[in-house]
């Protein structure tokens, strides 16, 4: 079979992360090559997590305002979430993962578990997210949490409970695509 051809690439943007144009050859089913076209956004990796007290039968999320959702028709513009953020360079995703539950949410995981990784938008972002579960204890104190102001980070922690959780997903309450994934394994598999 032949390989993909890369014809021509154009750097669109690269203000924050590179946003490029990219025409390619790749072949067909029956090997005949295809002339296509693709703009790739390149943004980095990351790690989302959503943590859970099974004592307390609790999730916290985060509450935060995202302009891309408030330009597609969410009307406040803000969106239930697990924890998560980009793993910084030379940076593993589990200390990526602790590094954004302690800016974020202000409190200490135990049993970080990692349960996989997902392409976000495979068709136009190169961005992969690793997925992790971690315990936390609803009773203790949360030291700081709320983000980094210097990005511009207003974050607020939210406590859900289990069944309010569930209920949220099914009513569609809950829309942001690896939040719902986390719930939805631990759902099932915990």
């Amino acid at each position: 079979m032949a390989e993909i051809k890369i014809t021509n690439t154009e750097t669109l943007s690269e203000r924050k992360f590179p946003l490029k144009f990219y025409n390619y050859q790749k072949p067909d089913a029956n090997g005949k090559m295809q002339d296509l076209k693709a703009e790739v956004y390149f943004r980095p990796d990351a790690v989302a997590i959503l943590l859970y007290d099974t004592q307390q039968q609790k999730f916290m999320l985060t509450r935060q305002f995202r302009l891309p959702s408030f330009l597609n028709g969410n009307s406040s513009g803000y969106l239930i979430e697990a924890c998560a953020g980009l793993i910084d360079e030379g940076e593993t995703p589990e200390k990526t993962a602790e590094r954004e539950v302690s800016e974020e949410l202000g409190c200490e995981i135990d049993n970080l578990t990692k349960i996989g990784a997902v392409y976000t938008s495979a068709g136009g972002i190169t961005e992969y997210v690793h997925l992790f579960i971690a315990a936390y204890n609803a009773n203790e104190q949360r030291n700081g949490g709320g983000g980094l102001p210097e990005e511009g980070e207003e974050i607020e922690a939210v406590e859900v409970g289990f069944t309010d959780a569930r209920a949220m997903l099914k009513e569609g309450k809950i829309n942001d695509a690896k939040t719902v994934m986390l719930l939805q394994y631990y759902f099932l598999f915990c």
